[in-house]
C-alpha cells in the first residue's frame, strides 16, 4: 500500500492503522448508525472552519440526546495527535481530509439509548480530494432519483449529521446505475433538496438559486459561506428559492459545494447540459473561496497543525 493510500485512525485515544479492528460489534454505531460525525479539511496546513464545524457537530450530538460532548481543546488535542501519526507514517505534508464520528457507545443488544455506555469516537485522516483536470474541464454528471425521495426533517431530520446514510446510499445506488457520477434528491413535495454528500445550487440569468433549507438537507458550511459573502465578492446575487426538475432546463450552470470539493462543476443533470469553464460563475466562485480560504489560513495560525 502507498503512503497516498494510507488512512491513520484513532479510536479513543489510540493510533492505529484504519483498516485494523477497533470498535466493538456491539457499538451502536455499527449496529444502529447512532452516530454524529464532522469532515474537516485543511488549507497549507490549517484546519478551515474549525469552530463552525465543531458548533454544527454540537447540534447534532444535541439533536440525538447525547451527552455533552468534549470540550473543543480534548477534540484539538485527539485531531492534532492523529495528524501527526498520519505524517509519521507517510511522510505526506499535503492537506488533510480529517473525520471525527462520535457514537452513543456499546451495551446490551436493543434500542434504547440507556442500553449504552459513555459515548467513543473515531478519527480518521487521509489526503484531502483533489478535483481532476477532466473534473474541472468537463464537471460531473447527475442525476435525479426517481425511486425514494429526501427522509423529511419530521422523521429524521437531514440537518442533523449522522451516521445513518441509508437513504443517501440507496439514493446514489440509483443514479449511479444510469451512469451518473452524483444523485440530486427530491423531497415528498418533488422539490430538489441536495446531492448525496453535498448541496447543490444553479446559475440562472447571472443569478445564483440554490434550495431553501426548509426543502430538508444539510446546511452546509460552504453553502452558507457562499450566501453570506463569497458570492457577493464577485457581485453575483444568490436567491434561496424551490427548484424542481421541471425548472432543470431554465438553469445555464450547476456546481456541487462542500467541504472537501468547496464548489465543484456540474456539466449535465440528466438530458440537460451546462456551462463549464474558466468564464462562468462557477469558476469565479470558486476563485473568491480559494481567495477566502488564504485569507482565513492566514488569519488563523493556530490552526494549523
Amino acid at each position: 500500500m502507498s503512503a497516498h493510500d494510507y488512512i491513520q485512525a484513532n479510536t479513543d485515544g489510540r493510533l492505529h492503522d484504519a483498516r485494523e479492528p477497533s470498535l466493538s460489534v456491539l457499538n451502536r454505531g455499527f449496529l444502529y448508525g447512532d452516530a454524529v460525525y464532522e469532515v474537516w479539511r485543511s488549507y497549507d496546513g490549517v484546519v478551515f472552519a474549525w469552530q463552525e464545524h465543531l458548533d454544527r457537530l454540537a447540534r447534532s450530538a444535541t439533536a440525538l440526546y447525547f451527552p455533552t460532548l468534549a470540550p473543543a481543546s480534548f477534540w484539538w488535542s485527539e485531531i492534532t495527535k492523529t495528524v501527526q501519526a498520519y505524517r509519521k507514517y507517510t511522510g505526506l505534508v499535503g492537506d488533510l481530509y480529517i473525520r471525527l464520528q462520535i457514537t452513543r457507545g456499546h451495551g446490551a443488544i436493543g434500542l434504547d439509548p440507556a442500553l449504552a455506555s459513555e459515548t467513543s469516537f473515531v478519527i480518521v485522516v487521509k489526503p484531502v480530494l483533489v478535483l481532476t483536470a477532466a473534473q474541472m474541464a468537463n464537471g460531473i454528471k447527475l442525476s435525479v432519483a426517481r425511486d425514494l425521495r429526501r427522509n423529511i426533517p419530521e422523521a429524521l431530520n437531514p440537518a442533523w449529521k449522522t451516521g445513518n446514510y441509508l437513504n443517501n446510499i440507496l439514493c446514489l445506488r440509483e443514479a449511479l446505475s444510469r451512469g451518473a457520477d452524483e444523485v440530486l434528491i427530491t423531497n415528498l413535495a418533488g422539490e430538489i433538496t441536495e446531492a448525496a454528500v453535498s448541496n447543490v445550487a444553479f446559475v440562472r440569468d447571472g443569478e445564483i438559486v440554490t434550495p431553501p433549507l426548509s426543502a430538508g438537507m444539510l446546511e452546509g458550511i460552504t453553502r452558507h459561506r457562499m450566501i453570506a459573502s463569497i458570492a457577493a465578492d464577485i457581485g453575483v446575487k444568490v436567491r434561496e428559492d424551490g427548484v424542481r426538475p421541471e425548472d432543470l432546463g431554465s438553469m445555464q450552470e450547476c456546481f456541487l459545494l462542500s467541504t472537501n470539493r468547496d464548489m465543484q462543476p456540474v456539466g449535465a443533470i440528466d438530458e440537460h447540459r451546462y456551462q463549464v469553464g474558466p468564464d462562468t460563475v462557477t469558476a469565479r466562485l470558486k476563485q473568491a473561496f480559494q481567495a477566502f480560504a488564504a485569507s482565513y489560513t492566514e488569519a488563523h495560525p493556530e490552526l494549523k497543525l
